[in-house]
Protein backbone atom coordinates (compact mmCIF):
# COMPACT_ATOMS: atom_id res chain seq x y z
CA UNK A 1 0.00 0.00 0.00
CA UNK A 2 1.35 3.41 -0.91
CA UNK A 3 0.05 6.57 0.75
CA UNK A 4 0.05 9.92 -0.94
CA UNK A 5 3.14 12.13 -0.61
CA UNK A 6 3.32 14.70 2.20
CA UNK A 7 4.19 18.05 0.67
CA UNK A 8 5.60 20.99 2.63
CA UNK A 9 6.39 23.92 0.35
CA UNK A 10 9.45 22.80 -1.59
CA UNK A 11 9.66 19.67 0.56
CA UNK A 12 8.16 16.50 -0.84
CA UNK A 13 8.65 13.50 1.39
CA UNK A 14 6.82 10.24 0.79
CA UNK A 15 6.17 7.71 3.56
CA UNK A 16 5.63 4.29 2.08
CA UNK A 17 4.08 1.27 3.75
CA UNK A 18 5.55 -1.81 2.15
CA UNK A 19 4.59 -5.44 2.16
CA UNK A 20 7.23 -7.99 1.36
CA UNK A 21 6.51 -11.50 0.17
CA UNK A 22 9.38 -13.93 0.06
CA UNK A 23 9.36 -16.82 -2.41
CA UNK A 24 9.66 -20.26 -0.92
CA UNK A 25 13.28 -21.31 -1.16
CA UNK A 26 14.66 -24.79 -1.48
CA UNK A 27 16.82 -26.00 1.36
CA UNK A 28 20.43 -24.90 1.03
CA UNK A 29 22.30 -27.96 -0.28
CA UNK A 30 25.60 -26.68 1.13
CA UNK A 31 28.72 -25.26 -0.47
CA UNK A 32 29.99 -28.69 -1.49
CA UNK A 33 26.89 -29.46 -3.55
CA UNK A 34 27.58 -29.72 -7.32
CA UNK A 35 25.90 -27.10 -9.51
CA UNK A 36 27.50 -28.13 -12.82
CA UNK A 37 29.73 -30.78 -14.34
CA UNK A 38 32.18 -30.46 -17.20
CA UNK A 39 33.10 -34.03 -17.98
CA UNK A 40 34.60 -35.27 -14.74
CA UNK A 41 35.17 -31.78 -13.37
CA UNK A 42 32.59 -30.56 -10.86
CA UNK A 43 31.67 -26.95 -10.09
CA UNK A 44 30.28 -26.64 -6.57
CA UNK A 45 27.99 -24.08 -4.97
CA UNK A 46 31.06 -22.86 -3.09
CA UNK A 47 32.94 -22.28 -6.33
CA UNK A 48 29.98 -20.37 -7.70
CA UNK A 49 29.63 -18.16 -4.61
CA UNK A 50 33.37 -17.53 -4.55
CA UNK A 51 33.30 -16.24 -8.13
CA UNK A 52 30.72 -13.59 -7.23
CA UNK A 53 31.57 -13.05 -3.56
CA UNK A 54 31.92 -9.28 -3.98
CA UNK A 55 28.53 -8.96 -5.64
CA UNK A 56 26.91 -11.19 -2.99
CA UNK A 57 28.40 -9.07 -0.21
CA UNK A 58 27.01 -5.90 -1.79
CA UNK A 59 23.60 -7.50 -2.36
CA UNK A 60 23.36 -8.61 1.28
CA UNK A 61 24.20 -5.11 2.47
CA UNK A 62 21.73 -3.49 0.04
CA UNK A 63 18.97 -5.89 1.10
CA UNK A 64 19.50 -5.08 4.76
CA UNK A 65 19.67 -1.34 4.08
CA UNK A 66 16.43 -1.57 2.08
CA UNK A 67 14.63 -3.28 4.96
CA UNK A 68 16.09 -0.90 7.56
CA UNK A 69 15.09 2.17 5.54
CA UNK A 70 11.61 0.75 4.97
CA UNK A 71 11.26 0.12 8.70
CA UNK A 72 12.25 3.71 9.47
CA UNK A 73 9.66 4.94 6.97
CA UNK A 74 6.95 2.75 8.51
CA UNK A 75 7.77 4.00 12.00
CA UNK A 76 7.76 7.63 10.86
CA UNK A 77 4.52 7.13 8.95
CA UNK A 78 2.68 5.69 11.94
CA UNK A 79 3.96 8.40 14.28
CA UNK A 80 2.98 11.24 11.93
CA UNK A 81 -0.42 9.70 11.19
CA UNK A 82 -1.04 9.42 14.93
CA UNK A 83 -0.13 13.07 15.49
CA UNK A 84 -2.30 14.21 12.58
CA UNK A 85 -5.28 12.16 13.79
CA UNK A 86 -4.97 13.66 17.28
CA UNK A 87 -4.98 17.15 15.72
CA UNK A 88 -7.98 16.30 13.55
CA UNK A 89 -6.16 17.16 10.31
CA UNK A 90 -5.04 15.35 7.17
CA UNK A 91 -1.39 14.36 7.33
CA UNK A 92 -0.11 16.83 4.73
CA UNK A 93 -2.06 19.73 6.25
CA UNK A 94 -0.84 18.83 9.73
CA UNK A 95 2.82 18.72 8.66
CA UNK A 96 2.53 21.99 6.79
CA UNK A 97 1.12 23.73 9.86
CA UNK A 98 3.63 22.10 12.17
CA UNK A 99 6.81 22.65 10.19
CA UNK A 100 6.40 25.55 7.75
CA UNK A 101 6.86 28.26 10.43
CA UNK A 102 10.17 26.67 11.42
CA UNK A 103 11.60 26.71 7.90
CA UNK A 104 11.60 30.41 7.11
CA UNK A 105 13.06 32.10 4.07
CA UNK A 106 16.80 32.03 3.31
CA UNK A 107 18.59 35.30 3.99
CA UNK A 108 20.53 37.22 1.36
CA UNK A 109 23.72 36.41 3.28
CA UNK A 110 23.02 32.68 3.09
CA UNK A 111 22.22 32.87 -0.62
CA UNK A 112 25.30 34.96 -1.35
CA UNK A 113 27.57 32.60 0.62
CA UNK A 114 26.29 29.57 -1.28
CA UNK A 115 26.70 31.40 -4.58
CA UNK A 116 30.31 32.30 -3.81
CA UNK A 117 31.15 28.69 -2.88
CA UNK A 118 29.56 27.41 -6.08
CA UNK A 119 31.34 30.05 -8.14
CA UNK A 120 34.72 29.21 -6.58
CA UNK A 121 34.14 25.54 -7.42
CA UNK A 122 33.34 26.42 -11.04
CA UNK A 123 29.74 25.23 -10.69
CA UNK A 124 28.13 28.54 -11.69
CA UNK A 125 29.10 31.33 -14.11
CA UNK A 126 25.93 33.44 -14.21
CA UNK A 127 25.68 36.61 -12.11
CA UNK A 128 24.18 36.27 -8.63
CA UNK A 129 20.92 38.11 -9.37
CA UNK A 130 20.14 35.73 -12.23
CA UNK A 131 20.52 32.53 -10.16
CA UNK A 132 19.29 33.89 -6.84
CA UNK A 133 15.78 32.34 -7.18
CA UNK A 134 17.25 28.87 -7.78
CA UNK A 135 19.64 29.32 -4.87
CA UNK A 136 16.78 30.35 -2.60
CA UNK A 137 14.76 27.34 -3.70
CA UNK A 138 17.68 25.03 -2.97
CA UNK A 139 18.24 26.53 0.48
CA UNK A 140 14.53 26.37 1.25
CA UNK A 141 14.42 22.69 0.36
CA UNK A 142 17.56 22.04 2.39
CA UNK A 143 16.06 23.76 5.45
CA UNK A 144 12.79 21.90 5.01
CA UNK A 145 14.55 18.55 5.02
CA UNK A 146 16.54 19.49 8.12
CA UNK A 147 13.42 20.66 9.97
CA UNK A 148 11.52 17.51 9.06
CA UNK A 149 14.41 15.27 10.15
CA UNK A 150 14.60 17.11 13.48
CA UNK A 151 10.84 16.80 13.99
CA UNK A 152 10.86 13.07 13.26
CA UNK A 153 13.75 12.56 15.67
CA UNK A 154 11.82 14.45 18.33
CA UNK A 155 8.58 12.49 18.02
CA UNK A 156 10.46 9.18 17.86
CA UNK A 157 12.15 10.07 21.15
CA UNK A 158 8.82 11.06 22.71
CA UNK A 159 7.23 7.79 21.61
CA UNK A 160 10.20 5.81 22.94
CA UNK A 161 10.54 3.89 19.69
CA UNK A 162 12.43 0.61 20.11
CA UNK A 163 13.84 -0.86 16.91
CA UNK A 164 14.00 -4.64 17.23
CA UNK A 165 15.40 -5.39 13.78
CA UNK A 166 18.75 -7.10 14.45
CA UNK A 167 21.85 -5.26 13.21
CA UNK A 168 23.31 -6.29 9.89
CA UNK A 169 25.54 -9.33 10.25
CA UNK A 170 27.48 -10.11 7.05
CA UNK A 171 27.85 -13.73 6.00
CA UNK A 172 31.14 -15.30 7.01
CA UNK A 173 33.82 -15.76 4.40
CA UNK A 174 36.65 -18.24 4.76
CA UNK A 175 39.88 -16.30 4.61
CA UNK A 176 43.40 -17.18 5.72
CA UNK A 177 44.78 -14.93 8.45
CA UNK A 178 48.20 -14.94 6.82
CA UNK A 179 50.47 -11.91 7.05
CA UNK A 180 52.08 -9.51 9.52
CA UNK A 181 50.00 -9.42 12.69
CA UNK A 182 49.45 -7.75 16.03
CA UNK A 183 47.82 -9.37 19.04
CA UNK A 184 47.78 -12.91 20.43
CA UNK A 185 47.53 -15.80 17.98
CA UNK A 186 44.75 -17.37 20.06
CA UNK A 187 42.63 -14.21 20.25
CA UNK A 188 38.89 -14.99 19.94
CA UNK A 189 38.49 -12.32 17.24
CA UNK A 190 40.79 -11.96 14.25
CA UNK A 191 40.56 -8.97 11.96
CA UNK A 192 42.06 -9.43 8.51
CA UNK A 193 42.63 -6.05 6.90
CA UNK A 194 43.13 -5.58 3.15
CA UNK A 195 44.61 -2.18 2.44
CA UNK A 196 46.58 -0.01 0.04
CA UNK A 197 49.33 2.44 1.04
CA UNK A 198 48.31 4.88 -1.70
CA UNK A 199 44.63 4.92 -0.73
CA UNK A 200 43.54 8.03 1.25
CA UNK A 201 40.63 6.15 2.82
CA UNK A 202 43.04 3.50 4.05
CA UNK A 203 45.16 6.18 5.72
CA UNK A 204 42.02 7.49 7.42
CA UNK A 205 41.07 4.00 8.58
CA UNK A 206 44.47 3.44 10.23
CA UNK A 207 43.56 5.85 13.03
CA UNK A 208 40.35 3.90 13.69
CA UNK A 209 42.26 0.60 13.73
CA UNK A 210 44.73 2.03 16.24
CA UNK A 211 41.91 3.27 18.48
CA UNK A 212 40.26 -0.14 18.27
CA UNK A 213 43.39 -2.02 19.31
CA UNK A 214 43.90 0.41 22.18
CA UNK A 215 40.47 -0.20 23.72
CA UNK A 216 40.93 -1.68 27.18
CA UNK A 217 37.88 -3.94 26.91
CA UNK A 218 39.48 -5.80 23.99
CA UNK A 219 42.90 -6.36 25.52
CA UNK A 220 44.02 -9.88 24.63
CA UNK A 221 40.87 -10.48 22.56
CA UNK A 222 41.87 -9.06 19.17
CA UNK A 223 44.38 -10.08 16.55
CA UNK A 224 44.97 -7.86 13.50
CA UNK A 225 46.41 -9.32 10.32
CA UNK A 226 47.45 -6.93 7.56
CA UNK A 227 47.23 -8.07 3.94
CA UNK A 228 48.10 -6.08 0.84
CA UNK A 229 45.51 -5.08 -1.75
CA UNK A 230 47.24 -2.53 -4.00
CA UNK A 231 44.62 -1.21 -6.40
CA UNK A 232 45.61 -1.34 -10.10
CA UNK A 233 44.92 2.39 -10.38
CA UNK A 234 47.52 3.15 -7.69
CA UNK A 235 50.83 2.84 -9.48
CA UNK A 236 52.97 3.24 -6.36
CA UNK A 237 51.06 0.98 -3.99
CA UNK A 238 52.55 -2.36 -5.01
CA UNK A 239 56.17 -1.30 -4.54
CA UNK A 240 55.26 0.35 -1.24
CA UNK A 241 53.77 -2.95 -0.05
CA UNK A 242 56.98 -4.74 -1.08
CA UNK A 243 58.99 -2.18 0.89
CA UNK A 244 57.06 -2.99 4.05
CA UNK A 245 57.84 -6.69 3.66
CA UNK A 246 61.48 -5.94 2.93
CA UNK A 247 61.59 -3.96 6.18
CA UNK A 248 59.87 -6.88 7.87
CA UNK A 249 62.86 -9.06 7.06
CA UNK A 250 64.83 -6.76 9.34
CA UNK A 251 62.21 -6.79 12.10
CA UNK A 252 60.64 -3.43 11.27
CA UNK A 253 57.54 -4.24 9.27
CA UNK A 254 55.13 -2.18 11.38
CA UNK A 255 57.53 0.73 11.60
CA UNK A 256 57.68 0.87 7.79
CA UNK A 257 53.93 0.26 7.58
CA UNK A 258 53.25 3.32 9.74
CA UNK A 259 55.84 5.41 7.91
CA UNK A 260 54.30 4.64 4.52
CA UNK A 261 50.81 5.68 5.58
CA UNK A 262 52.15 8.80 7.23
CA UNK A 263 54.10 9.74 4.09
CA UNK A 264 51.58 8.97 1.34
CA UNK A 265 51.42 9.92 -1.47
CA UNK A 266 55.25 10.22 -1.43
CA UNK A 267 55.87 6.59 -2.30
CA UNK A 268 58.35 6.65 -5.16
CA UNK A 269 61.18 4.11 -4.91
CA UNK A 270 63.59 6.88 -3.88
CA UNK A 271 61.17 7.81 -1.09
CA UNK A 272 60.95 4.19 0.07
CA UNK A 273 64.71 3.92 0.30
CA UNK A 274 64.79 7.18 2.23
CA UNK A 275 62.31 5.80 4.76
CA UNK A 276 64.49 2.70 5.16
CA UNK A 277 67.39 4.99 5.95
CA UNK A 278 65.30 6.86 8.53
CA UNK A 279 64.39 3.55 10.18
CA UNK A 280 68.10 2.64 10.31
CA UNK A 281 67.70 -0.49 8.22
CA UNK A 282 70.60 -2.17 6.48
CA UNK A 283 70.34 -0.07 3.31
CA UNK A 284 72.17 -2.52 1.08
CA UNK A 285 70.00 -5.43 2.12
CA UNK A 286 66.81 -3.36 1.83
CA UNK A 287 67.75 -2.01 -1.62
CA UNK A 288 68.56 -5.48 -2.94
CA UNK A 289 65.23 -6.79 -1.64
CA UNK A 290 63.24 -3.91 -3.12
CA UNK A 291 64.99 -3.64 -6.49
CA UNK A 292 64.90 -7.39 -7.15
CA UNK A 293 61.15 -7.66 -6.63
CA UNK A 294 61.79 -10.35 -4.04
CA UNK A 295 58.49 -9.61 -2.27
CA UNK A 296 56.35 -9.22 -5.39
CA UNK A 297 54.89 -12.73 -5.04
CA UNK A 298 54.01 -12.11 -1.39
CA UNK A 299 52.05 -9.01 -2.35
CA UNK A 300 50.43 -10.79 -5.31
CA UNK A 301 49.32 -13.66 -3.06
CA UNK A 302 47.72 -11.21 -0.65
CA UNK A 303 45.92 -9.49 -3.53
CA UNK A 304 44.60 -12.80 -4.87
CA UNK A 305 43.32 -13.75 -1.41
CA UNK A 306 41.45 -10.46 -1.31
CA UNK A 307 39.89 -11.07 -4.70
CA UNK A 308 38.85 -14.58 -3.65
CA UNK A 309 37.22 -13.16 -0.51
CA UNK A 310 35.20 -10.64 -2.53
CA UNK A 311 37.18 -7.49 -1.80
CA UNK A 312 36.06 -4.77 -4.22
CA UNK A 313 37.94 -1.79 -2.82
CA UNK A 314 40.05 -0.61 0.07
CA UNK A 315 40.12 -0.68 2.96
CA UNK A 316 38.26 -3.93 3.63
CA UNK A 317 38.18 -5.69 6.99
CA UNK A 318 37.06 -9.21 7.81
CA UNK A 319 36.09 -9.62 11.47
CA UNK A 320 36.18 -13.38 12.02
CA UNK A 321 35.30 -13.60 8.33
CA UNK A 322 32.55 -10.96 8.35
CA UNK A 323 33.16 -8.03 6.01
CA UNK A 324 33.31 -4.37 6.99
CA UNK A 325 33.90 -2.37 3.82
CA UNK A 326 35.45 1.08 3.73
CA UNK A 327 36.74 3.53 6.30
CA UNK A 328 33.94 2.96 8.80
CA UNK A 329 33.51 4.51 12.23
CA UNK A 330 34.76 2.74 15.35
CA UNK A 331 31.19 1.77 16.26
CA UNK A 332 30.90 -0.40 13.14
CA UNK A 333 33.82 -2.49 14.36
CA UNK A 334 32.82 -2.70 18.02
CA UNK A 335 29.27 -3.80 17.14
CA UNK A 336 30.57 -6.72 15.09
CA UNK A 337 33.33 -7.61 17.56
CA UNK A 338 30.89 -7.58 20.48
CA UNK A 339 28.55 -9.86 18.52
CA UNK A 340 31.39 -12.30 17.84
CA UNK A 341 32.53 -12.30 21.47
CA UNK A 342 28.97 -12.84 22.69
CA UNK A 343 28.48 -15.75 20.28
CA UNK A 344 31.62 -17.45 21.59
CA UNK A 345 30.28 -17.31 25.16
CA UNK A 346 27.16 -19.29 24.24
Amino acid sequence: MRIRPIVLGALATAFVACQSTRPTQAADPGLDAPVARIGTEVITAGDLDKSIRGELNEMEQRTYDLRKNALDQLINQKLVEGKAKAAGKPVDEFLRAELAPKVGEPTDEESRALYERAKAAGQVKEPFDKVKPQIAQFLRRQKSEAVLAQYLEQIRAEAKVEVLLPPYLPSKVEIAATGPSKGPDDAPVTIVEFSDYQCPYCSKAEATVKDLLDLEKYKGKLRLVYRDYPLPSHNLATKAAEAAHCAGDQGKYWEMHDRLFASAPKLEVTDLKGYARELKLDEGRFTKCLDSGEKAKVVADHFKAGNDAGVRGTPAFFVNGRLISGAQKLEAFTALIDAELAAKKK
